[in-house]
């Protein structure tokens, strides 16, 4: 499965960006799929996940201000990030879990200027 993230890009503190993923195949509801975020220097971070519609976890340094959704028969899933700040500055990457196989994509670049 191949994942393609995209929506990054350089904001002004305060502002949003919506992040989206597309899987190359059919996903299914019950597949956890998630976003992570590296900053230089940093360890790779779980930013939110989403198992079915409706089960959804949260890094507690963005709740309340990011929201992840999927839309299955899209095989995607989306990241609304609001009130970014400059600590939420990374490369965030979009994660899928099939089985005993995860798959990563290719990361996109969110910037976010004080």
């Amino acid at each position: 499965v191949q994942l393609q993230a995209c929506g990054g890009g350089l904001v002004q503190a305060g502002g949003s960006l919506r992040l989206s993923c597309v899987a190359s195949r059919t996903i299914f509801n019950w597949n956890p799929m998630g976003w992570y975020r590296q900053a230089p220097g940093q360890q790779r971070e779980l930013v939110a996940s989403i198992i079915s519609g409706y089960n959804t976890n949260y890094a507690d340094s963005v709740k309340g201000r990011f929201t992840i959704s999927r839309v299955v028969a899209k095989n995607s899933v989306y990241l609304q990030m609001d009130s970014l700040k400059p600590e939420d500055t990374a490369v965030y990457y979009c994660n899928l879990a099939q089985g005993s196989a995860v798959y990563w994509g290719q990361g996109t670049q969110v910037t976010v200027s004080s």
